[in-house]
């Protein structure tokens, strides 16, 4: 008997807008049982792949995604390592880079595809672009290259004409199709009439160890933005918050903050009781130069540490993800330091 080799894909749908419907009665969005979506895409069908699917008991909004939501993604992955070739998670936009980054972390040494897409439009609607992200998106995880390894062997996100590093992602648009952008990082793929890896840009991870899952994902870590004529007393309260255990600070530019004797201290001072703050740029491009001003300088030398040129929702989830793993502050800081997987350039 012949061997099925025909890619083998798992669908995780957790919910968001490319399963939505609408509500008669109140003409709000929401999600509705996945194997209506299957009916709304019949091109599916003409793939000529093993495609099962799970869903989210609940399908949800991604703006109620939490490390509990990334968890589940996770241990379905998890359970299903050895039976697939390749994972597609359908998610909502909102929070989809989030999601993308902590799973990078989470999913140690992973060496298949897990592609994670949606869409601005319900799969429903005549004008979707769900229809052709889906598509898209098995197309990608089924890819192989010349030795037969997977293509893309990341966390990646699939969205209109691009697939981009997960962790290296943000959503830029709340109305075009392309809504995400690798801002500080290239495309993996160009999608257009045909599919182009540029297999240059794809990560390798540097050992051939099986899948680790790490669940743990500590949550006491928050954002604080700058702004011109912040408050020493709003800003010495947030880096006091109950139980903070890290801060992913947004500063101006190549790293800078204001001048003032007063901020430096309120950063040393929280430093010095082991908080973590790790000092990323507002900017959607370029990153953190401690050494290009003297304001970043002083950042650095109240022990705030360089972010380099990772997102923020890499930055945030990967605070998680090492305080996750039970390690003190000092470790965590040198783990921040260092790529862990492509998250970010040094």
């Amino acid at each position: 008997m012949a061997q099925n080799t025909r890619p083998k894909i798992l669908i995780i749908y957790t919910g968001g807008t490319i399963g939505m419907i609408e509500n008669q009665e109140t003409h709000a969005l929401q999600p509705f049982d996945f194997s209506h979506l299957i009916d709304n895409v019949p091109k599916v069908k003409k793939l000529d792949y093993d495609i099962d699917n799970i869903q989210f008991s609940a399908p949800i909004d991604s703006a109620n995604m939490n490390p509990g939501h990334w968890a589940e993604i996770a241990r379905s992955i998890e359970e299903n390592y050895d039976k697939f070739d390749g994972f597609v998670v359908l998610h909502g936009t909102d929070t989809m880079a989030f999601t993308a980054s902590a799973l990078s972390f989470m999913l140690e040494n992973l060496h298949k595809p897990v592609i994670i897409t949606g869409s601005q439009l319900p799969i429903g609607e005549v004008r979707t672009d769900g229809e052709e992200n889906l598509i898209t998106a098995l197309q990608v995880a089924a890819a192989t290259d010349s030795n037969g390894d997977p293509m893309v062997q990341e966390v990646a996100i699939l969205f209109e004409n691009y697939l981009w590093r997960g962790n290296r992602s943000t959503k830029m648009s709340a109305d075009n199709f392309n809504a995400f952008k690798s801002n500080n990082y290239p495309a993996l793929a160009h999608i257009g009439l045909g599919m182009a890896f540029h297999e240059e840009n794809l990560y390798r991870s540097p050992s051939k160890r099986p899948l680790k899952v790490h669940y743990e994902m500590d949550p006491h870590v928050m954002f604080v933005e700058l702004h011109p004529g912040i408050m020493e007393d709003t800003f010495r309260y947030m880096l006091s918050a109950p139980n903070i255990k890290g801060i992913v600070l947004k500063t101006y530019g190549a790293g800078n903050s204001p001048s003032e004797p007063w901020f430096t201290a309120a950063i040393n001072e929280a430093t010095s009781r082991g908080v973590v703050i790790l000092n990323v740029s507002q900017c959607v491009n370029g990153g953190v130069h401690n050494g290009l001003y003297e304001t970043g300088k002083s950042l650095s030398a109240a022990g705030a540490i360089s972010g380099n040129d990772i997102t923020s929702e890499a930055a945030i989830t990967k605070m998680m993800y090492l305080f996750g793993l039970g390690l003190n502050s000092e470790s965590v800081k040198t783990y921040l330091g260092c790529v862990l997987c492509g998250e970010m350039t040094i």
